[in-house]
C-alpha cells in the first residue's frame, strides 16, 4: 500500500484526487467501481492514466487501479503488481480488442471470485471527420480475480471481447462501452453505451445464459426531450434492484455538453420509464453551479450506488471541472453523494451543509 492517506478534501463530495508522481493515476481518477466487503472494509476499483500515457487516446481510460478503505470515505491506495502499482492494464498482444486502453466499468463478487466487467480499444485508427480517434471502437471484456488484486482475463470471441461491434448503421456501430452486468439464476444481462452517427449516446441490452455467448437486444433508452439534461443521450450507469423494481441510475448529457445523473426504473431490465428529478433538466443529481470553479462544475457522471444498512445510499461518482475542451483537459477526480434518508431521488454531496 502507499503511505499517502488520501482524506476528503475541502470541497463538498471530492473524496479522491490524482495520485501522486509516479504512480499510474497521477493525472486522473475515473469511474468509481465501490464494494462492501462483508468484513466491513471497502474497495474500490477505478481507472485513469498518468501524463506519459498515449494521448492520441482522447478518453480518460488507460490502466485500473483499486484502492481500500474501513468507511468508504477515507481511501488509500493499493500498489499492484502492473506498471506505476495498477493492478489491471491493457494487453501486450496488439491483435487483442483491449491492446491499446481499457477501463473497469462493474466488480461483482460471485461464487468466491471477483469479476470484472471492462472494456477496451486497441491501436486503430478512425477518422471521424474534423478529427481522428484513436481506440474508439470500444469492447466489453470480463477478468476474473481471488483477491481483486491479480487478474486473470475470460476469453471473449471477438479478438478477446464478448461484444462485437454493431453492422454499419446499426445504433452501436461505432463502439459498446462499459459494460455493466446483472446476473440472475440463468440469465445474465450486460448494459451497454455507444454513440451514434449523429452523436447521441444510446444504451443498448444484451442477454445471456452463461455469460459467455451474449445476444443483442438492441437499444433500449436514448436521449431525453428538448431542454432536458439527457437531450444529448445517456452515458454510464449502474443498474441494481432496490424493493423488487430495476433502478437505473445514469449519466445524461445536454447540449451544451454539461453532464448530470437522472433515475430511470423498469419491472423486467428491458422497458425502462425515466423519473423526473428535481433538478435542472429533471436530473436528480447535478454538476456543481456553472462558474463555481467547484471540482465538479462540468460533469457529474458514472454513478455507482451502495445500498447502507440504514437504508439510505451513497453515489460514489466522477467530477469534471470547467475550463477544459476535451477529455484530456478537463480534471477528473471522484467524488461521494448521499441519498436524503431512504429517497434515492435526492442527493446531497459528502459535507455538503
Amino acid at each position: 500500500m502507499s503511505n499517502s492517506q488520501t482524506t476528503p478534501m475541502s470541497q463538498p463530495g471530492l473524496i479522491l484526487t490524482p495520485g501522486s508522481e509516479g504512480w499510474w493515476d497521477s493525472e486522473r481518477v475515473s469511474c468509481p467501481r465501490v464494494m462492501r466487503c462483508p468484513d466491513g472494509t471497502w474497495k474500490m476499483w477505478y481507472y485513469g492514466r498518468d501524463a506519459s500515457f498515449d494521448r492520441q487516446i482522447n478518453l480518460p481510460t488507460g490502466r485500473c487501479g483499486l484502492a481500500v478503505s474501513s468507511d468508504g470515505i477515507h481511501w488509500e491506495r493499493v500498489k499492484g503488481p502492473l506498471t506505476m502499482g495498477a493492478v489491471f492494464e491493457p494487453h501486450p498482444d496488439p491483435q487483442r480488442f483491449d491492446s491499446a486502453h481499457l477501463g473497469v466499468s462493474d466488480v461483482n463478487f460471485w461464487d468466491g471470485l471477483y469479476w470484472m466487467w471492462y472494456f477496451g480499444g486497441d491501436h486503430q485508427v478512425l477518422d471521424m471527420g474534423k478529427f481522428k480517434a484513436k481506440g474508439l471502437q470500444m469492447l466489453p471484456g470480463c477478468a476474473i480475480s481471488r483477491d481483486g488484486i491479480n487478474w486473470v482475463r475470460l476469453e471473449g470471441f471477438y479478438r478477446g471481447a464478448f461484444l462485437e461491434c454493431g453492422q454499419p448503421g446499426e445504433f452501436d456501430a461505432l463502439f459498446c462501452g462499459w459494460p455493466q452486468v446483472l446476473r440472475e439464476h440463468d440469465r445474465w444481462k450486460m448494459y451497454y453505451h455507444t454513440l451514434s452517427s449523429n452523436r447521441e449516446f444510446l444504451v443498448g441490452l444484451a442477454m445471456s445464459t452463461d455469460g459467455f455467448r451474449w445476444e443483442k437486444v438492441g437499444q433500449i433508452l436514448g436521449p431525453g426531450e428538448p431542454g432536458s439534461f439527457d437531450e444529448r443521450g445517456i452515458g454510464t450507469r449502474h443498474v441494481l434492484n432496490i424493493n423488487g423494481d430495476y433502478v437505473m441510475f445514469y449519466e445524461g448529457v445536454n447540449t451544451s455538453g454539461y453532464h448530470s445523473i437522472g433515475l430511470a426504473i423498469s419491472e423486467d431490465g428491458i422497458t425502462w420509464e425515466k423519473q423526473k428529478g428535481y433538478k435542472a433538466g429533471g436530473a436528480v443529481f447535478s454538476h456543481a453551479p456553472k462558474g463555481s470553479g467547484r471540482w465538479d462544475a462540468r460533469a457529474v457522471g458514472t454513478p455507482w450506488v451502495v445500498s447502507m444498512e440504514d437504508g439510505s445510499f451513497r453515489m460514489y461518482y466522477i467530477g469534471a471541472n470547467e475550463g477544459g475542451h476535451d477529455e484530456l483537459s478537463s480534471q477528473h477526480q471522484i467524488g461521494l453523494a448521499v441519498s436524503q434518508g431512504k429517497n434515492f431521488d435526492q442527493w446531497q454531496r459528502w459535507g455538503e451543509s
